[in-house]
């Protein structure tokens, strides 16, 4: 089992239709000078870990539209798009797959 099913599992939250439960991913602590920023001057971070997703969004004939990410990717997301959401003191944001920019490969 992959850390992010052992998440998705515990967290006990199931996105419906085309929307994606996201965990931001950890912003920078140092800039490329070694000046420590704090955290109130740390932006927030577009890039995301994917922990659950829905089943995806239906067509005009009824036909199930496959959803483009999987448990466990590392996406880049639209800034200030999505909800956000605490669950047991973690933060989250659950988006739109429309609201996902791009796949990031390793």
């Amino acid at each position: 089992m992959t850390q992010a099913q052992a998440t998705s599992q515990a967290i006990k939250l199931k996105p419906l239709g085309n929307r994606v439960l996201v965990r931001r991913l950890a912003a920078e602590e140092k800039l490329k000078g070694g000046i420590i920023l704090p955290d109130t001057a740390k932006k927030k971070q577009e890039q995301a870990e994917v922990v659950a997703v829905g089943l995806g969004k239906k067509d005009k004939n009824g036909a199930l539209i496959p959803m483009p990410v999987k448990l466990g990717d590392i996406i880049l997301m639209e800034k200030y798009s999505g909800q956000e959401v605490s669950l047991d003191g973690e933060e989250f944001v659950i988006l739109r797959a429309d609201d996902i920019v791009a796949i990031v490969e390793k």
